[in-house]
């Protein structure tokens, strides 16, 4: 630490606590006691060490973006299926009107591919249940990450800033949340730029 720096609150206080014990001490201390003392503080510099790196890492991004983003994208991928779905099956009533109206035995072969489409639509329900059981578990682990951090992070200062990800990189990012996208505008002005 610099000359006339003050250690964190937490730091300064088992600072405090060692130097009772020391102080308390009849005598000079022991080979033991001083390595002793020696590993205590090689733990202290670790703990601070960890707690930076730990602040360094951006985790308010991943409570506050990362995983709500992966939850919008799971529940937008819940949607897309349920329209899908919807649209498959609204198919399927057509294909059975014109069954009913084209010979027996093509009526029968059709009715029979209809009736596959319409188990085959069962994947929707699945996946809208198994991608529910991943969004809980998404936040679970966001509240975990939270109170972690927050725990390390606590009476620490703003973290040293990241580099934010260029414009470049968000227009390759694929299909976007509604509202999310890039616009059509966007690319032109990015196509002209070549």
């Amino acid at each position: 630490m610099p000359d006339g720096a003050q250690p964190p609150p937490d730091q300064a206080r088992i600072e405090q606590a060692v130097r009772a014990v020391l102080g308390s001490m009849a005598g000079d201390l022991s080979a033991t006691e001083a390595a002793l003392l020696a590993e205590l503080e090689g733990l202290g510099r670790t703990v601070a060490r960890a707690k930076q790196e730990i602040a360094r890492l951006k985790v308010e991004d991943i409570t506050e973006s990362h995983i709500p983003t992966a939850t919008d994208e799971l529940d937008a991928i819940v949607d897309h299926t349920a329209q899908a779905t919807n649209e498959i099956l609204d198919c399927c009533e057509v294909l059975e009107g014109v069954a009913g109206r084209i010979a027996a035995e093509d009526a029968e072969a059709l009715q029979g591919v209809i009736t596959r489409i319409y188990e085959a639509c069962s994947f929707q329900d699945i996946t809208g249940q198994r991608i529910g059981k991943v969004v809980t578990a998404l936040k679970a682990i966001e509240g975990r990450v939270a109170s972690v951090t927050g725990r390390f992070l606590e009476g620490r200062g703003a973290p040293e800033p990241v580099a934010e990800e260029t414009e470049g990189r968000r227009l390759a990012e694929g299909p976007q949340l509604p509202g999310a996208g890039v616009s059509q505008a966007e690319i032109d002005r990015l196509l002209a730029e070549f």
